[in-house]
């Protein structure tokens, strides 16, 4: 409980992966309703595609800056 008060423990990355499962969902019904509502199948395969990979680099990009979060406070501990 302390270390969600004092910010020593971190919430957005258990939120990130629930942005990213909703992402894809969005996208894959974004893509769905592209298709059925008259689109290019070749337009809803390219968003579909560049959906899923834009949202997982998305957010792996954010992992990656907390991820750097902690390195940088275990080295910050050790001195």
């Amino acid at each position: 409980m302390k270390n969600a008060f004092f910010f020593d423990a971190m919430l957005t990355p258990k939120i990130i992966v629930l942005l990213y499962w909703g992402g894809m969902i969005g996208v894959v019904v974004g893509a769905l309703f592209n298709l059925f509502s008259g689109g290019d199948i070749w337009i809803s395969l390219a968003i579909l595609i560049g959906g899923l990979i834009g949202t997982r680099m998305w957010c792996e990009l954010m992992i990656v800056l907390f991820k750097i979060n902690e390195n940088l406070q275990r080295v910050a501990s050790r001195q």
